[in-house]
């Protein structure tokens, strides 16, 4: 057989796949690519080479899936052999390359890890991943950490500002199960959230719906909206702590800066949120006193019950209080 073989699919690290420019290359579909689109398939293989030449080698047949037509839609499964034409992968332009920023190579305290997920306890003022101004995220540093790990992709969200657990997805058969979960609800999470004011009931529904926004800054921003998107979140009581109470954020619904929102809209801002809470109270945390310091939003992502995607066994992942948090409670029991 001509060509190259990579029996990992992934087209990254040891074995990785090679597209030659004077023959063709036969792949083999390993369990990193199984549910992955051709087109996509391809572009990650085919760096630097135009999508619209991907389109037309695909559409002209030159591209075989177990030596049949395929489309650029068709999902491809483990097993399946790719034939690739021969491409030259375009050659950069030194003026246009830009040095990419330094970055520690670090991974956050790992909670749970196995060949199929990674649970990581992300800090406070972590940027999940880059963008909007931010070069490097917590998912560009975990993989400069693990350079030969084939497949790592984030399987959902934490704003920046929130602290807590944070799962990796190792393998694409691990994202596509956790994203289903995901999607029809059946992954358990609970949050932890600080809020100013004397909460009344001890589990209270809030169902608001929600509407997301990008200001001219370029920093997104979410409102109540009747014309949004539904979003539902559940609070339970834990603890009355003086001019503040500590509640559990069970998620129903995971809308952007939901929990942020739904508590705001109800008078009880969480304590450091700097986008929709009180800043007068802010200022005056940021400062100490009676209290310790608290200098960041006190929402934290505690922990979250779910299936594993690829065993089904069930997990129940935590991640504690960061000291600082603790701290505050603390001596807010004896304020």
């Amino acid at each position: 057989m001509q060509g190259a073989s990579d029996p990992t699919g992934a087209g990254a690290g040891k074995g990785e796949a090679v597209v030659s420019p004077d023959r063709a290359s036969y792949l083999t579909v390993g369990t990193n690519a199984d549910g992955q689109r051709l087109d996509n398939f391809l572009l990650g293989l085919a760096k630097g080479v135009p999508k619209s030449h991907i389109y037309r080698i695909v559409r002209s047949g030159e591209v075989r899936i177990n030596k049949a037509r395929a489309r650029a839609e068709q999902r491809l499964r483990e097993g399946d052999e790719v034939r690739v034409p021969p491409m030259r992968l375009a050659k950069p332009n030194p003026q246009r390359v830009r040095l990419a920023p330094v970055t520690r190579a670090t991974v956050p305290p790992v909670l749970y890890e196995d060949e199929h997920l990674l649970a990581v306890d992300k800090p406070a003022g972590l940027a999940a991943h880059g963008g909007s101004g931010i070069a490097f995220g917590l998912i560009e540093q975990v993989r400069a950490a693990r350079p030969y790990q084939p497949f790592l992709e984030l399987a959902h969200r934490l704003d920046r500002e929130t602290s807590g657990l944070l799962l990796l997805a190792k393998s694409r058969r691990a994202l596509l199960g956790l994203h289903e979960q995901l999607r029809v609800g059946n992954v358990d999470k609970r949050y932890l959230v600080l809020v100013v004011g004397d909460w009344v009931n001890d589990r209270q529904h809030v169902q608001l719906s929600l509407r997301k926004r990008v200001t001219l800054e370029g920093e997104r921003r979410v409102s109540v909206d009747d014309g949004g998107m539904a979003s539902h979140t559940v609070f339970n009581l834990r603890e009355r702590l003086g001019e503040f109470s500590l509640l559990e954020a069970e998620l129903r619904t995971g809308r952007t800066h939901q929990i942020r929102v739904h508590l705001a809209h109800l008078g009880f801002p969480i304590a450091g949120d700097d986008k929709y809470g009180d800043f007068g109270v802010n200022r005056q945390l940021a400062k100490g006193g009676q209290l310790p310091r608290l200098s960041r939003m006190f929402l934290h992502a505690a922990s979250m019950r779910l299936q594993h995607p690829v065993t089904r066994e069930w997990l129940h992942l935590e991640a504690v209080l960061p000291r600082e948090c603790m701290d505050f409670l603390r001596a807010a029991r004896h304020a």
